[in-house]
């Protein structure tokens, strides 16, 4: 989810240590139930660590460390179960036309805000036309909303209302896509699509400091820095929350060591703890989840800018760097090494992928071969990164010493501030870029068209091909779920013989939680429902 689900959290954890199926196409009718488990009233506190969120706007959010936060204060039309099927949240059902473009959508009686005000299908066709207004600034409406027909109108100031969406009655929202699509419905998953209060909104531009969502929390304190608590919404429609409280300590220190003293009950696990956690006689053993992640990190190619408008120079880098070693070195293998962009798990994931691999000799010949014929002819290089307080990635470290040391390429680092490197990217990225994304949706779509398409909003190397655009194009309109999944791997071994980016690794979590703490569960994007969690007596 994630943003455009960047891995910006794992990113901050390692400073401060220092310090399935494609899901289905349309098939006609489709009436899931939202939520069935009864309501559970239970007490207790959660205590977890976090950092402050860039923002509560889910028009706009568009990274993890946001959305961790968002997801449990909003909800939407549907949602991801726990098996990454779509199922009803808001609304109860669906019909689909036969010609798979038309979905009409029957939301749940008595759903309300929560401040008590009742959600209609109006609040829907309000809250994606919000999300599209050029004045909003969202950088992910067009990837999320972008498929239904009026969208783009709107995203570029020709309308001011979304055609493809039609108000029935109070609780019938009729939507019509361009094209049919089976990645659709999973897009309305993501937060672009949550429904927003507009009298909320009218409130003034920090509006969302005060949310009035629908989710199963809501925002009751938050002192930046320092403290985020979420209360149970005792408003919420489906299943209540197992907890009276969820409290984020921001910035409290070191996760592991606030863990191990108590202040917290769920740390994430870095490299720098691994043999602790691990030892089958140490005392975190049994209090060890370790679970896949649906998620892919790579090196980003400036293809804009030389020298890595030569594909050469773009597979020479690719090739001089040793993957195997920086992984084992720096991430004690807690990560999968990729050579291309699906993660193993992924529909479409492809065990016959033939990467580019790692061969200096090879290397040094292409950069012989390209239009520079020497590292002494090739520009300066920048590597843009984020990070606080100087503080580069043992595995950056790593890469720039081995393109000095195989390749003789001096790299320089730049650091941007977190926050400001998410959403500015794009203007911001020299000539390199490292970049994390885990999935949306399990869809290859949410990989490869939405990462390397030519325009595409997170296409953040501004990378095109017109011959991979339409492979990812025919794939996408493809009915035959076995065709469109071929046609995506074909689309992904392009992307790789064309070093479109230089591929690092796919992700997994380990986590402690403690044991008096029941139903806290990462999904294989990262992601945990806390109104399932509840805390025993201890």
């Amino acid at each position: 989810m994630k943003k455009q689900a960047l891995i910006l959290f794992a990113v901050i954890l390692s400073a401060l240590a220092l310090a399935t199926c494609t899901p289905p196409g349309p098939t006609g009718t489709a009436t899931p139930t939202a939520h069935t488990t009864p309501p559970v009233m239970g007490t207790g506190v959660l205590n977890l660590y976090g950092i402050d969120p860039i923002t509560l706007d889910p028009a706009v959010s568009g990274e993890a460390t946001s959305h961790q936060y968002i997801s449990q204060i909003y909800s939407g039309l549907v949602r991801l179960d726990d098996n990454l099927e779509v199922v009803g949240d808001i609304a109860e059902g669906w019909d689909v036309s036969n010609d798979y473009r038309t979905y009409t959508f029957h939301l749940r009686d008595g759903v309300v805000f929560q401040d008590g005000r009742k959600v209609t299908a109006e609040d829907f066709k309000y809250s994606w036309e919000r999300a599209c207004d050029p004045a909003t600034g969202s950088g992910t409406a067009r990837t999320y909303l972008g498929d239904i027909v009026g969208a783009i109108d709107v995203l570029e100031g020709r309308a001011e209302e979304i055609s493809g969406v039609r108000v029935i009655d109070e609780r019938t929202l009729e939507v019509t896509i361009d094209a049919a699509k089976s990645y659709f419905l999973s897009k309305l998953t993501y937060p672009t699509a949550y429904v927003v209060d507009r009298e909320n909104v009218a409130e003034g531009p920090n509006w969302w400091q005060q949310p009035n969502g629908t989710g199963p929390f809501k925002l009751k304190e938050w002192q930046a820095m320092e403290l985020l608590v979420l209360e149970r919404n005792e408003r919420y429609y489906g299943q209540m929350a197992g907890v009276e409280a969820v409290e984020y300590q921001l910035w409290g220190g070191v996760p592991m060591n606030m863990y191990e003293t108590g202040q917290i009950d769920v740390a994430s696990v870095n490299v720098l703890y691994i043999d602790k956690v691990t030892d089958e006689a140490g005392p975190f053993f049994s209090e060890l989840h370790v679970t896949p992640e649906l998620s892919f990190s790579w090196i980003g190619f400036n293809t804009n800018k030389p020298p890595f408008d030569d594909i050469n120079i773009r597979k020479a880098f690719t090739l001089a760097l040793d993957k195997d070693r920086i992984i084992d070195l720096t991430y004690r293998d807690l990560v999968q090494k990729a050579e291309g962009v699906l993660p193993p798990g992924m529909p479409g994931y492809n065990e016959g992928l033939v990467g580019l691999g790692y061969n200096v000799a090879e290397a040094r010949e292409l950069i012989k071969q390209s239009k520079y014929g020497d590292v002494s002819n090739l520009p300066p290089i920048t590597f843009t990164t984020a990070g606080y307080g100087g503080y580069i990635s043992p595995a950056i470290e790593a890469a720039v010493t081995q393109w000095r040391d195989n390749l003789g390429v001096e790299v320089t680092v730049r650091q941007l501030e977190p926050d400001y490197f998410l959403y500015h990217i794009k203007e911001e990225t020299d000539e390199m870029f490292d970049m994390g994304w885990i999935a949306d949706y399990p869809h290859p779509q949410d990989f490869l068209d939405v990462l390397f398409h030519t325009g595409a909003e997170n296409n953040f190397a501004e990378y095109s091909n017109p011959a991979i655009d339409a492979v990812l194009d025919k794939a996408g309109v493809e009915t035959d779920a076995a065709k469109s999944l071929e046609l995506y791997r074909q689309a992904e071994q392009m992307l790789v013989d064309d070093a479109a980016m230089l591929p690092l690794w796919f992700g997994e979590n380990y986590i402690l939680v403690k044991p008096y703490v029941q139903g806290y569960e990462l999904n294989p994007m990262g992601f945990a429902w806390l109104n399932k969690v509840t805390i025993l007596p201890h």
